[in-house]
């Protein structure tokens, strides 16, 4: 039984070391970084003719990674995008839906509040890579951002009760 179970740890530590490996590197094809990331969640249109693929850790995480392609097909940055200093790129009354999708990728909650009339896209990251957050991204109906707000994550809280 002990030499089971000491098997069995060995294989998960094993798998967990092998899981992450190196990021890929800038000048990489499209093709050998999805050769080692698979296939990516989703696919934007850039500036300039850039192919954007994002990898998100879908509703539930806190990770999203970008990687940016050039006209050529080689990889220009690769980057994790779901963090406090890309939330401060975002330029209130100028980005839109289109802008915020090819930065952070898909939002893991959307909602919309009727008496405000914005709609708002929410993004679970870690603040300053610490505490688990979420960034609300608030659009008025043309699309733009008009608000942000930063704040606790609620899958997180701790549950209390009166009882």
């Amino acid at each position: 039984m002990k030499k089971l179970a000491i098997t069995t740890t060995f294989l998960l530590l094993a798998g967990c070391a092998g899981f992450g490996g190196p990021p890929p590197a800038p000048g990489e094809s499209m093709a050998a970084v999805e050769a080692r990331l698979g296939q990516p969640s989703a696919r934007h249109a850039g500036p300039g003719g850039e192919t954007i693929a994002e990898y998100g850790a879908g509703a539930f995480g806190q990770y999203t990674w970008m990687a940016t392609y050039g006209p050529d097909g080689r990889l220009r940055r690769y980057e994790q995008v779901l963090s406090s200093e890309k939330f401060a790129t975002v330029k209130l009354g100028q980005d839109n839906k289109e802008s915020i999708l090819r930065t952070f990728g898909r939002p893991a909650e959307t909602m919309y509040l009727s008496l405000r009339d914005l709609e708002v896209w929410s993004y679970r990251y870690k603040e300053s890579g610490v505490w688990n957050s979420m960034m609300h991204i608030h659009f008025s109906r043309d699309g733009i951002v008009r608000e942000m707000q930063s704040g606790p994550d609620p899958l997180y809280e701790e549950k209390r009760s009166f009882f």
